[in-house]
């Protein structure tokens, strides 16, 4: 296993992360510790949560992974274990999470008390990477980075992150922190993946510019990049399938943008060449997704833990030249698949 530093700060991380959002719902207790104790017995020792999991995400359910992950923790050394959570996103943005009855913020309020829930359910008293969920559209950046930054003062956190953000807004954060002298954001999880190369476009410009680190989360595309969907009949228990019958109009969407005409005629080409090199699919697209230089640990996710297999042999297979050219031919030939 290979191990990166995130950002400029001390924690070195490996290359891989579990993520862990499905614990709860399609992944029971006992299976989520199954697959926690599997990818720790192989050289993981970073893990991604948030407060609002597991997904989708409901007011009866909300914290019930972070409470997983908590009583797995315990049976763990915590110091071997690198841990990151999210505070729910703003309410004003393109998502109301159920958390704190709908009304989250970014703001000194809403950080504060979702770090105390945070830290109760995962039953440790700091966690290494505290993230923003998506940016909040009408606080103000200072007030947010100040409250953060109070948390790093109080130990309760040791460094944060954003998510979901712009490369304006990864900026104008990190121009902020320069300019208050406080806590900036390390690092940033964004979707990134052979069918959603869109952070290469202008945010890893500032990754690399800035020394900030990318940790891709959906680096299979939601499961896309199997190419379970391509087949004659979506498989009944996948997510897009279940989220293609649900009535939301937002979850129907979701689904649309990763399973559409574009996505699976891209899985396709993408499973031809990974056949070629006599590795699977999945491995590709987690090969691919970590060998970016400002890249400093790619989210996996598995629902049970026969799913790690090909996700963790990325950690031997290296990347080629060749290999390269053949992926960006299939980029530039369907442009953006996933809009």
């Amino acid at each position: 296993m290979k191990f990166n530093y995130i950002g400029k700060t001390g924690l070195r991380v490996s290359d891989i992360c579990l993520g862990t959002m499905t614990f709860g719902t399609t992944t029971s207790k006992e299976e989520a510790f199954e697959i926690l104790d599997k990818a720790y017995d192989k050289g993981i020792n970073f893990y991604d949560t948030a407060e609002i999991y597991p997904v989708p995400p409901t007011a009866k359910l909300g914290g019930l992974t972070e409470e997983i992950v908590g009583k797995w923790l315990k049976t763990k050394p915590r110091d071997s274990v690198i841990l990151a959570t999210k505070v729910a996103g703003a309410a004003s943005g393109w998502f109301i999470p159920p958390t704190r009855h709908g009304l989250t913020a970014i703001d000194s309020f809403h950080i504060k008390r979702a770090i105390e829930g945070s830290l109760k359910r995962l039953q440790t008293d700091y966690v290494d990477l505290y993230q923003m969920h998506w940016p909040d559209t009408v606080v103000p950046i200072d007030e947010s980075l100040k409250a953060f930054d109070e948390l790093v003062r109080e130990g309760k956190v040791r460094y944060i992150g954003t998510s979901n953000d712009t490369a304006y807004g990864l900026t104008k954060a990190n121009e902020t922190s320069k300019r208050l002298g406080i806590s900036r954001f390390e690092s940033i999880q964004n979707n990134f993946s052979l069918l959603n190369p869109r952070f290469l476009d202008e945010l890893s410009a500032v990754c690399q510019k800035e020394q900030i680190s990318l940790l891709p989360y959906s680096p299979i595309a939601g499961g896309v990049l199997s190419g379970k969907y391509n087949g004659q009949f979506f498989p009944k228990d996948a997510r897009f399938s279940l989220y293609l019958e649900n009535k939301s109009k937002r979850v129907q969407a979701m689904a649309n943008r990763f399973v559409n005409e574009k996505t699976l005629e891209a899985t396709k080409k993408h499973m031809s060449i990974s056949k070629k090199y006599n590795i699977s699919p999945v491995t590709l697209a987690v090969v691919y997704s970590k060998h970016f230089d400002f890249v400093a640990s790619t989210i996996i996710g598995a629902r049970k833990k026969e799913q790690l297999e090909d996700s963790l042999a990325a950690v031997e297979f290296k990347m080629s030249d060749e290999l390269l050219e053949e992926i960006k031919a299939v980029q530039k030939e369907i442009l953006y698949p996933m809009g």
